[in-house]
This record gives structure tokens, sequence and C-alpha cells, in this order.
């Protein structure tokens, strides 16, 4: 099958930090029967690239600011972690798209798809700053940094890493299909809504 053919109903979920992206797509994946990849997605990554999990899990959505700065400086013989980790992602994407329907957190998902002609409904998730605090709290990820400084951190990083290798702006609503407030619909709404569109 080629990039341009897909049989699979492929959903690609973007989100801001807090906004419950892995509840929603966890709730989604029960509901229509399909398998989400957020986490798990770094084993398949690992074993496409030759990368430990530990290294993927490090560079994640990050920009990866002193990788990216050694391949500014040597751009003809340097490819930096992040490059080559987000290459191998890109490959584990295309081929999990062509292989099975599925929903996929993340990862610049959406524009990979788009890029390939691969048919994918794309979501964005977002929620006012004190639901996304609330949830964030409940994760517990932010050690002993501020809260509210912590969830800037994870936005300035996937909002640097989207726009490095996509080129857009992330968040703007034209690289999506439809944009869903998970504060004011609710995760349950929310998934009755995306289902709903997937029919």
């Amino acid at each position: 099958m080629s990039e341009t053919e897909s049989r699979h109903a492929i959903i690609t979920i973007s989100r801001e930090y807090g906004a419950g992206g892995r509840s929603v797509a966890k709730k989604l994946s029960e509901k229509l029967g399909i398998p989400w990849y957020d986490r798990d997605f770094v084993k398949k990554t690992a074993a496409a690239s030759g990368y430990t999990e530990e290294e993927i899990s490090s560079e994640g959505e990050a920009a990866g600011t002193r990788s990216r700065w050694l391949n500014l400086i040597s751009p003809m013989s340097y490819e930096s972690s992040t490059d080559a980790i987000f290459k191998a992602q890109r490959a584990v994407i295309l081929d999990m798209a062509q292989k099975e329907s599925c929903i996929i957190i993340g990862r610049c998902a959406n524009i990979i798809l788009r890029e390939a002609g691969i048919p994918n409904l794309s979501v964005f998730l977002y929620a006012d700053m004190e639901d996304r605090l609330k949830r964030a709290a409940e994760l517990a990820e932010n050690g002993d940094m501020d809260l509210k400084k912590f969830v800037a951190r994870r936005d300035s990083r996937r909002e640097a890493y989207y726009k490095i290798y996509t080129g857009h702006s992330f968040g703007d609503y034209h690289d999506y299909n439809i944009s869903l407030d998970t504060g004011r619909i609710g995760y349950d709404g929310c998934v009755e809504i995306i289902s709903g569109i997937m029919g």
C-alpha cells in the first residue's frame, strides 16, 4: 500500500499540556475499539531507530536546544538526536497508519499524515488555564517546579517542536479538523463528538 492510500480510520490528537489528551484518547479507544498510542509509541520508535526508550522519552516533544544549535552550525555533517528520533517516529507513524485503525497523540502526526496524503481526523484539545492546572496537579509531573511555570514550559516545548518539524504554529485551527475545549465540554463530551464524526 502506498503512502497516499489508507483504508483505516486514523485519529490524531494534538493538545495543550493538562487538557486531557491521554484521557480523551483512552476513552475514545475504548468506545471505538481501536488502539491508542502515546507512551507505548516510544517502544515502537526505539525498535525502529536504535535509540533507547530513555533517550526517546527525554527528547520526546522537546526541541532539543543543544542538538538543534549544533545542527545549525554544521548542518551538512551533523544530525541531532532529536532529528534522528523525529525521522524514526515519522516512519513509525506512517507504518502504523497503513496497517491499522488507531489514535495517535502528538508527535506532529496530523501534519506527517497530511503530507503523505493519508486521511486522518485531526483533533486539537485545549482548556482554560484553571482547568489545565487542576489536571496538571493530578498528574504531579512537575516535581519541585511551580505548577504554572511547569505547564508554561511544557507548552513552550511543544510549540517549539511543532514549529521546527512542521513550520506551522502549534494550535492554529487551520491544522485541525476540529478543536475542542475539554474544560467546558468534558472528556466524555469530547469523546461523543469525535466518535460521532467517525460514524
